[in-house]
C-alpha cells in the first residue's frame, strides 16, 4: 500500500512540475499562508484512492533573494501515509521568459510523521545574508526535541538545497556567536551539538555533554571521532550552551 500511495503522488508530483514550467502561473505575491485545509478528493480507479491536502504554506517575500524567490510546502495525506512537497521558483530574470513569471528550479518530497503544523521559520542559518527556511519534518521519540528539515538558499545556483541529515539536529539554531549550527539533544540528560554546514549536510566539530555531576566538552574531527577536551562542574542536567571554549550558556550575559 506504502509503495502504491509513493507511485501515486510521485506522478502527481511529475505532472504538476511540468505544468508548473510550462505556463505563467497566475498566483499573486503572499506569504505565510499557513494550515490551509481542501477538502478531500476522490479519485475513482478500481478502488477509491482517499487523498486531502492537509496543510499549504507560500512565501514570495523573505526567502532567498527577496521578492524574487517562493517557497511552497504542501502537506498531502494518501491513505494513512502523509507527504511533504516543497516547491522553490524563482523569477524569470535573465531568461527570454516573461520577468513576471515564477520559474520552478527544484522540488522535494519526503514521507512524514509530523502530529503538528509546519511552523515555519525563515531566516538566514549560514550568514550569507539570504533567507533560509525550516519546517517541522516529524516527531520524536521525546517530546522535548522538536525535529525540523533544513534548507538553505543557494544564490550562486539559485535553489534550495535540502540539508540531508538536518533531523538529526533538534532544536537546531543559528548560532552567531560561533557562525554555526547549534542543536540541543534531550535524552537521559541533554547534549549541545555545534555543527557546520558541508555541501548538503552538517558535520559536528564539538559537544557539551551535561550530567548530574559534569559538563564534558569534546572535539569532534571529521571522521565523527570524539576527544574530550575538558569537564567543569555541572550546573544542570538540561543546559544549553553557546559557547564550548569558554563554556557559556545561552542564558549568560557575559
Amino acid at each position: 500500500m506504502k509503495c502504491f500511495s509513493i507511485l501515486i503522488l510521485t506522478t502527481l508530483l511529475f505532472c504538476n512540475s511540468n505544468q508548473e514550467m510550462k505556463k505563467h502561473i497566475d498566483r499573486p505575491d503572499t506569504t505565510e499562508i499557513a494550515n490551509s485545509k481542501a477538502p478531500s478528493d476522490d479519485i475513482q480507479n478500481g478502488d477509491t484512492l482517499k487523498t486531502e491536502i492537509i496543510e499549504t504554506f507560500v512565501d514570495s517575500l523573505k526567502i532567498g533573494e527577496k521578492g524574487k524567490c517562493k517557497v511552497e510546502l504542501i502537506k498531502h495525506r494518501v491513505y494513512d501515509d502523509k507527504f511533504v512537497i516543497i516547491k522553490f521558483y524563482i523569477k524569470a530574470r535573465h531568461t527570454t521568459q516573461d520577468p513576471e513569471t515564477w520559474m520552478n528550479t527544484n522540488i522535494y518530497s519526503y514521507e512524514t510523521n509530523a502530529m503538528t503544523g509546519f511552523e515555519p521559520n525563515i531566516s538566514d542559518f549560514n550568514n550569507d545574508n539570504y533567507n533560509d527556511i525550516t519546517f517541522i519534518s516529524g516527531t520524536a521519540a521525546r517530546g522535548a526535541n522538536e525535529v525540523r528539515r533544513l534548507f538553505i538558499y543557494d544564490n550562486q545556483m539559485q535553489e534550495l538545497i535540502s540539508i540531508v541529515n538536518s533531523q538529526d539536529y533538534p532544536n537546531m539554531l543559528y548560532n552567531k556567536e560561533l557562525d554555526c549550527i547549534d542543536a540541543f539533544m534531550v535524552h537521559g540528560a541533554s547534549t549541545t551539538v555545534f555543527a557546520k554546514i558541508s555541501g548538503d549536510r552538517l558535520t559536528t566539530f564539538a559537544t557539551v555533554q551535561n550530567s548530574e555531576y559534569f559538563h564534558t566538552i569534546n572535539l569532534v574531527d571529521e571522521n565523527g571521532n570524539e576527544r574530550e577536551l575538558y569537564k567543569v562542574k555541572s550546573k544542570g542536567v538540561y543546559v544549553r550552551h553557546k559557547n564550548f571554549k569558554p563554556l557559556i550558556e545561552y542564558e549568560d550575559e557575559n
